[in-house]
């Protein structure tokens, strides 16, 4: 269920990814959330699945369709994919549940 974001640009500057979405994840007012003050609603629950990467984010900034990740030490093509993918992913719901029960389809045939 939901839909896949649909990950327009990815750009680096420095520690910080800038990705562009197709979706507007925030109204006009932007979010800023690191590990100690979680944010809430749609932006602090992607914030939350990107800082449980475990890759070394310290800070999210999301605004409208904009997500700003920081990670000090710069980005790798590894961690950038890890990034957009929880981004791309993040609107899609029970994706874990789909994929337990194609699983248990697949032992059973």
């Amino acid at each position: 269920m939901g839909q896949t974001v649909e990950i327009r640009d990815v750009d680096e500057i420095g520690d910080v990814l800038l990705i562009d979405t197709d979706r507007s994840l925030t109204g006009q007012d932007g979010y800023a959330i690191t590990p100690a003050q979680p944010g809430r609603a749609v932006p602090g629950e992607l914030a939350k699945r990107l800082f449980e990467l475990g890759i070394g984010i310290d800070h999210v900034y999301v605004l409208q369709n904009t997500v700003s990740v920081r990670r000090p030490g710069g980005w790798d093509e590894a961690t950038t994919s890890q990034v957009t993918d929880v981004t791309s992913h993040f609107l899609r719901h029970y994706e874990a549940e789909k994929e337990a029960e194609k699983e248990d389809e697949s032992e059973d045939e």
